[in-house]
């Protein structure tokens, strides 16, 4: 059945005149950005196999790619995500370089079923950074850093939210549950859009002590500032989230020395989609954007599905949603280039006054290099 030449497939749309121009101003802004802390573009291929995609998002939503066959029978996909493909090159092409391995790119991705109605786009722009090599908080307040920094550059201050999660809390309390894969995705499904009625009915029908029934119940709940922290540990004591909540206080120490704590918020009801999230997980908000428009984590077990396992942390901006944004604004906004000047490595065992030096410098358009060496 052929269709009207002067019709589109549902899910695309065409962009021109200030919307077009200022979806382009925001890409080269993101990209100087991760250029200023000494990030390297990179370019994935836009088809690649589809098994890719399985081992990195998890079959769930790599089943939402659009898959074609290749002419000698294997399975071939459109890029449904970059962050696979990122993945595989630190271990293949980048094999020798040195560590920390810091790359970032901008590419469009393409998704055949929606997640949800509200993000149903079957062609988007992602850009984001990916920070291979390096297991520390200082290197997750790097990528939070930077993830600010592209906020407060956008002139997005008072308007955002990025909240902080990781993913060892929920994988604490529902690991002696012994409950198969497909109940447990059920499970975080039901914590994470605060469905508090299902939840109660989903805890009913299982026979859980009544510890492992109120840390399930509290996690849609707790959510907010440091006195979160405070509260969950009275309330979730296993050693597996106790470990991840101890971690969360490391990053939150962090912000605070560097007064950011107004932008963040600890949220352990707001959980990961993706699997092969290992440690931290956090999204990005920002005020008139219907769904959150970035998001990220620590993916330490990414990697070993192409050959080597290393850590790695990073984030992806959905570039549309953010247009979107700055468009409902009366004007746009100012994005002055930055200039070219070499980079010195900053390195202090003070994770406060590391940060601190480097946003000093950002500040005034220097490029920087966080060291992560003692």
């Amino acid at each position: 059945m052929s269709e009207p030449l002067s019709k589109i497939p549902d899910g695309t749309r065409y962009y021109f005149g200030r919307e077009a121009r200022l979806r382009r101003h925001v890409e080269e802004l993101v990209m100087s950005v991760f250029d200023g802390w000494s990030y390297e573009e990179i370019t994935t291929p836009t088809v690649d196999y589809y098994s890719l995609f399985e081992h990195g998002m998890g079959s769930a939503q790599a089943h939402r790619a659009f898959r074609f066959t290749d002419v000698d029978g294997r399975l071939l996909a459109l890029r449904p995500d970059v962050t696979s493909g990122v993945a595989r090159a630190a271990v293949t092409m980048f094999a020798e370089r040195d560590r920390p391995l810091r790359l970032c790119y901008a590419a469009q991705v393409f998704r055949q079923q929606p997640q949800s109605h509200a993000e149903w786009r079957r062609e988007s722009t992602q850009t984001g950074c990916e920070l291979l090599g390096a297991n520390t908080s200082a290197a997750d307040m790097e990528v939070l850093a930077i993830a600010f920094e592209i906020l407060h550059r956008l002139g997005l201050d008072s308007d955002h939210l990025i909240t902080l999660n990781d993913v060892g809390v929920f994988n604490g309390i529902v690991a002696p549950l012994e409950i198969d894969p497909q109940t447990r995705d059920e499970l975080r499904q039901l914590v994470d859009s605060r469905n508090a009625a299902d939840l109660e009915r989903f805890l009913d029908s299982r026979k859980l002590a009544a510890d492992e029934r109120g840390a399930l119940a509290h996690l849609t709940q707790l959510s907010g500032k440091r006195p979160t922290l405070d509260h969950a540990r009275k309330v979730i004591t296993n050693a597996q989230s106790s470990e991840a909540l101890d971690r969360l206080d490391r990053l939150w120490q962090m912000i605070e020395s560097l007064d950011l704590q107004k932008h963040f918020e600890i949220d352990l009801g707001d959980l990961a989609k993706l699997d092969y999230y290992t440690g931290l997980t956090f999204n990005i908000y920002v005020n008139g954007a219907a769904v959150r428009i970035g998001s990220g984590g620590r993916y330490d077990g990414l990697t070993a599905a192409f050959g080597n396992s290393e850590p790695a942390v990073g984030f992806v901006l959905d570039l549309d949603a953010l247009t979107t944004v700055l468009l409902a604004r009366d004007k746009d906004p100012n994005f002055a280039p930055e200039p070219d000047r070499s980079v010195q490595p900053i390195t202090n065992p003070d994770p406060g006054l590391l940060f601190g030096e480097a946003r000093t410098k950002r500040a005034e358009g220097e490029r920087v290099l966080i060291s992560f060496e003692e």
